[in-house]
């Protein structure tokens, strides 16, 4: 296989995986939605250092227990940021 063609199926496989990713759903929309979804458990994140990573590493943890949305629940920053979110599988 030549570097042209990993390089398209890199960039595909990325795209595909991204496609699915757990998506942050604000709790005010989530609320007129609720009865679509069940709870798949909590998640949480400490020690990032942007608002940006943390999202990242709490989409990644949803995506791992299965979940189609999370709802940030707490968060906190000092020096560095931890959240905690739900997660929820739609029905």
């Amino acid at each position: 296989m030549n570097k042209k063609s990993l390089v398209i199926i890199s960039a595909v496989t990325l795209l595909a995986s991204n496609a699915w990713a757990a998506k942050l759903m604000e709790r005010a929309d989530f609320d007129k939605v609720s009865l679509q979804y069940e709870k798949v458990g909590t998640i949480s994140t400490e020690n990032e250092m942007a608002p940006m990573d943390a999202r990242r590493e709490l989409s990644k943890l949803a995506d791992e227990k299965g979940g189609d949305v999370y709802v940030i629940t707490s968060d906190q920053s000092k020096k560095k940021i931890h959240a905690t979110a739900d997660v929820y599988k739609k029905k």
